[in-house]
């Protein structure tokens, strides 16, 4: 869960920093009490040479209510937190220009009461040459708030992999430890080996030099 958050943050925090690239990431879902939360909301302009402005809402339905709250507004540069409910809890983590793609905002505290469906709409107004063209963009999520931040299966069976895997590369590294060793000592046994048979031969050798002379 903490990993999952701090990859999302740096995908945000990267996107934000680049004009030129944009990629949409849909936000968490689970948010640890008495922890702070990104709700995450990325909407990519389409062309990114056309200028355009945009205004960013976030709207909140607790738990086993019918109607969503208006929670906050963000018309660059300023940002409002409309629900007393969050007040001094929201903060805004999007993009830092009036062209809106990164509508993220930073929930500071979170409770059981934030249980719920959140929604962003980005309402962008492209500057085209001859008109001006309103796209609205809508991103809504289940946000569900636990006392303890639950591990994910995947980030389990990762966690088992990689241990595996050092496990077997140990052992992949001392079979070829062993196996050098045991290389290494036939060669040099061999070479002993070696050593010895040609200072024997050059013994005989000069054995049978010195038996001639004895018999002249």
């Amino acid at each position: 869960m903490i990993f999952h958050l701090s990859l999302f943050i740096g995908v945000n925090l990267f996107v934000s920093q680049c004009h030129g690239g944009c990629a949409e990431v849909d936000s968490l879902t689970e948010a640890v009490a008495g922890e702070g939360f990104l709700l995450g909301c990325i909407s990519c302009k389409r062309r990114e040479e056309v200028p355009a402005r945009a205004t960013v809402d976030w709207h909140f339905k607790p738990l086993g209510e019918e109607e969503f709250r208006h929670i906050f507004h963000y018309d660059h540069p300023s940002a409002n937190i409309i629900n007393e409910d969050f007040s001094e809890r929201l903060v805004w983590h999007g993009s830092n220009n009036s062209d809106i793609q990164i509508g993220a905002v930073y929930i500071h505290n979170v409770t059981f009461n934030d249980t719920g469906t959140y929604r962003c709409t980005i309402l962008r107004t492209l500057h085209l040459p001859k008109y001006d063209e309103h796209v609205t963009v809508e991103k809504e999520f289940e946000l569900n708030v636990v006392a303890i931040a639950n591990r994910e299966l995947t980030a389990v069976i990762s966690e088992i992999v990689m241990y595996v895997l050092i496990v077997v590369l140990q052992l992949w590294l001392i079979v070829v430890l062993v196996y050098c060793y045991h290389k290494i000592s036939e060669e040099h046994e061999g070479r002993e080996a070696r050593k010895a048979l040609k200072a024997q031969a050059q013994l005989l050798e000069s054995k049978d030099d010195c038996d001639g002379v004895q018999l002249e």
